[in-house]
């Protein structure tokens, strides 16, 4: 087929390069502008763009897609058969929905109607999900509400954390996408509606989402510390200043504390959680200090049983 590829982070790249591996024309890839990054604010640019330059395709960087003239005389131009949309980044408008006879076909990371939204990776190890998996879908003018064509699950692991899962739906996804178009071509795809009652929401993740929250059990503080990796992690406060939680365990039962308690045990940093559940935070990083074992961080600071934390 004849495409316009349009992804922007390393999830998109071993989707473009197998399309390219399966004898696709790739006549345009599309991607946001370079980012400033680091305390020097270089411009970095996407993972895609270096993939589509190293194999000399053409790269377009639009701001914005609804009503740039330019950029839909250039895909108009085009005519592709299907335009595909990994992790771009920004909302499909009508026009492009409409321009192929195939469609915009989306590479989604979850197991569609679960998990709508911008964050599908994350929020499914953060509800404590022991399978997920990618979608092939057909992108209409709603929210990942499209026509759904192929899907492949995967496990997550008990400690596997957003970063592992996003690294193996990648390489999942890759194929699947191939397969996609190939019976797309062959014409044995038909595509099947969501049920959109049983749909779910994974909302754009913010700051706040890492504040630990003590009401919830041990098990959901920890899946949810998996799930926001890399960002926005896990933290809390102690003594008035913000404490970073680097690793956590759910290690057991409690009898007597409040959520949110502190239980100095030998060497081992506890804090009592919701059903007398009791989580294990190994290594912390307090407000302005390096990060450091649980151990360490005790003697150094004087931790003692009966503290509290995110007071």
């Amino acid at each position: 087929m004849r495409l316009v590829f349009c992804g922007t982070p390393q999830f998109a790249v071993p989707t473009l390069e197998a399309v390219l591996a399966a004898g696709h024309e790739v006549a345009l890839v599309v991607t946001q502008p370079d980012r400033p990054v680091g305390r020097e604010q270089r411009l970095q640019a996407p993972p895609v763009k270096t993939t589509a330059l190293a194999h000399n395709l053409p790269v377009t960087q639009p701001d914005k897609i609804k009503t740039n003239a330019e950029f839909r005389a250039q895909l108009e131009a085009i005519q592709p058969d299907a335009i595909l949309v990994v992790a771009y980044g920004r909302i499909i408008p009508q026009w492009m929905l409409d321009l192929p006879r195939h469609g915009n076909i989306n590479l989604h990371g979850s197991l569609l109607p679960k998990y709508r939204g911008a964050a599908p990776i994350q929020w499914a190890v953060a509800e404590g999900e022991t399978v997920t998996g990618v979608t092939t879908m057909r992108l209409d003018a709603g929210l990942d509400t499209g026509p759904m064509l192929l899907a492949q699950a995967i496990p997550i692991g008990e400690e596997e954390t957003a970063v592992d899962v996003y690294d193996n739906l990648a390489e999942v996804g890759a194929p699947l996408m191939v397969e996609t178009l190939r019976r797309l071509a062959k014409g044995d795809l038909y595509p099947e509606p969501q049920n959109h009652t049983i749909a779910t929401h994974a909302p754009i993740l913010t700051r706040d989402d890492g504040n630990i929250d003590f009401a919830r059990t041990a098990e959901q503080i920890h899946n949810r510390w998996r799930g926001f990796q890399p960002w926005p992690g896990a933290f809390t406060t102690l003594r008035g200043k913000k404490l970073i939680v680097h690793s956590v365990r759910a290690v057991g039962e409690h009898e007597l504390y409040e959520p949110g308690t502190i239980c100095v045990e030998g060497e081992a940093l506890l804090v009592a959680c919701a059903r007398y559940t009791t989580l294990a935070i190994d290594e912390v990083q307090l407000e302005g200090k390096r990060r450091m074992p649980a151990a360490e961080f005790l003697r150094g600071f004087q931790i003692k049983t009966g503290e509290r934390l995110g007071q």
